[in-house]
């Protein structure tokens, strides 16, 4: 008989989004709305008699913030609870942490270390850069904590190694597009065929945001507006233009509480609201993007899930409840190609990172939250897939309406998956074959600079970036030199190219 007191569930979900129309009046600081989600949460849970769950919290885990600063936000919301949690963790910065905090969480009640915690998480990017434009200092002339306030710090170590910042391969931006284009040759398809796959991904998920009420950008949107580059919807970096990006600049906060199940029936959580937290695996990669053997997979991705399948004992094709990360469309096709999941699939139950809204660390606790809600609704299983750095951290969770047979099934700590990869050498002057690529775009829509993965003759690979503003070799990398933007275009994959090195950039040519 499985003991009560050590399976983990979902008791309250909450979650909240502030100040769409971006002003000043409207701006709240994360903190206000994450107490807001964590407030519904335990209305959720309990009701009225929420108060007193949160008083008797055990474990506050927050989600990294990168909106606004705070020496320890978990010790803030425990003192604004009344609580006094022997357990409080303030995450560094990753997309695959509130499924890794939500597992470690679920653990510990497994283990019997822990009866009520919580998992939160927010940002208010959109606020800080309206009250940036208007002039307004949130902590002198808002209030908004000065402990340290302001945007947090961040170390330049954390973009990436030394190789990559001096390839210019320092921003999401412009690292996911090669990995899709890396993709998109591996799989055979044209840049036309990978764009439209895209444009009908977002498209279906803009469909589930129109009906989420927390959605940042809740309109349908056909999938031919998001494939058509233009001044609306300018290319950022080849092959995607902004439609497809995931949007940070928004007002979102969530909240999630795990308890027991004996708790959540000493708190007199309704049976119908219980979810149960089945676990799940986590994977890191190589954290040095040059060091991975290759760009058109994902080993921590595949093995992540392959774990966390097997562990819970189901098959892709028996999951009722799928949410995939969207930062960049390559994430969401990675995962439904791992899981066989038919291209018709809607893999999100938020709306994705350009819909719903891409609140930084913290989307996949939305996630969960709006798994939680189809569960309750009659769902039987739900797989919740996070994402951290660049296609590095993964972390995937199951859910259940019904407790697995096993009990807690999960295993937070992530296995190492590097795996041999190339000799990395500094950029090589001389003829080159092209591994990835990927041009980044002005506001206007010119090519404006381009970033190259390539090898030498004998197979070493090397990183390196054209110089800004040289659009000759931009379009020796581009997809679209020989076509435009939003149609035909020509594999740069696999391309020969001429490169000539300079101090800080290279020259590429065509053969």
């Amino acid at each position: 008989m499985r003991d009560e007191n050590r399976l983990p569930v979902l008791v309250g979900v909450g979650q909240v989004r502030g100040n769409r129309d971006r002003t000043v009046a409207g701006a709240r600081e994360p903190i206000r709305l994450i107490l807001d989600a964590l407030s519904a949460a335990a209305s959720d849970a309990a009701g009225s008699g929420g108060c007193r769950l949160l008083r008797e919290v055990d474990a506050i885990d927050v989600v990294h913030v990168a909106s606004w600063g705070y020496h320890d936000l978990a010790g803030m919301l425990a003192e604004r609870v009344a609580a006094r949690p022997p357990h409080t963790f303030g995450a560094p910065v990753g997309g695959h942490r509130p499924a890794e905090l939500l597992d470690r969480a679920a653990a510990r009640v497994a283990a019997g270390e822990s009866r009520v915690s919580v998992v939160v998480g927010g940002e208010a990017q959109a606020s800080v850069a309206a009250l940036a434009r208007a002039g307004v200092d949130p902590a002198t002339d808002l209030g908004w904590s000065a402990e340290p306030g302001g945007p947090p710090a961040f170390s330049p170590d954390e973009l990436g190694s030394p190789a990559m910042q001096a390839a210019g391969l320092v921003l999401p931006t412009r690292v996911y597009p090669l990995f899709e284009n890396a993709l998109r040759h591996r799989l055979g398809q044209t840049p036309a065929e990978a764009a439209a796959w895209a444009a009908e991904l977002y498209a279906a998920f803009s469909r589930v945001a129109a009906d989420n009420p927390v959605a940042w950008n809740p309109e349908v949107r056909p999938a031919a507006e998001i494939a058509e580059v233009g001044p609306g919807n300018r290319m950022v970096c080849e092959p995607y233009p902004l439609a497809v990006n995931a949007m940070p600049l928004v007002d979102q906060a969530a909240a999630v509480i795990v308890t027991s199940l004996a708790a959540a029936r000493e708190y007199g959580v309704d049976e119908e609201q219980i979810v149960h937290v089945w676990g799940g695996a986590g994977a890191v990669d190589a954290l040095d993007v040059l060091a991975r053997p290759g760009y058109g997979r994902s080993a921590a991705l595949e093995s992540t899930l392959d774990r966390c399948l097997a562990a819970g004992g189901v098959a892709a094709d028996a999951l009722d409840v799928v949410d995939v990360y969207s930062c960049f469309p390559v994430v969401p096709k990675l995962v439904a190609g791992h899981l066989g999941l038919p291209r018709t699939a809607v893999p999100s139950v938020t709306g994705g990172h350009s819909a719903f809204g891409g609140p930084l660390s913290s989307y996949s606790l939305h996630a969960v939250v709006a798994a939680a809600g189809r569960l309750r609704a009659g769902r039987g299983t739900a797989l919740v897939h996070a994402n951290g750095g660049y296609l590095t951290y993964q972390h995937a969770v199951l859910l259940g309406r019904e407790p697995h047979p096993g009990g807690y099934i999960g295993d937070p700590a992530p296995v190492d998956t590097a795996g041999p990869a190339p000799r990395v050498v500094p950029p090589a002057g001389g003829d080159a074959t092209v591994e990835t690529a990927t041009v980044e775009h002005r506001r206007d829509g010119s090519p404006a600079q381009a970033f190259l993965i390539a090898r030498t003759a004998d197979g070493a690979r090397f990183a390196a970036q054209t110089a800004p503003g040289d659009a000759a070799s931009a379009q020796a990398l581009s997809l679209y030199a020989d076509g435009p933007a939003n149609g035909a275009g020509s594999e740069v994959v696999g391309r020969r190219v001429r490169v000539a090195v300079g101090d800080t950039h290279v020259v590429v040519d065509r053969i």
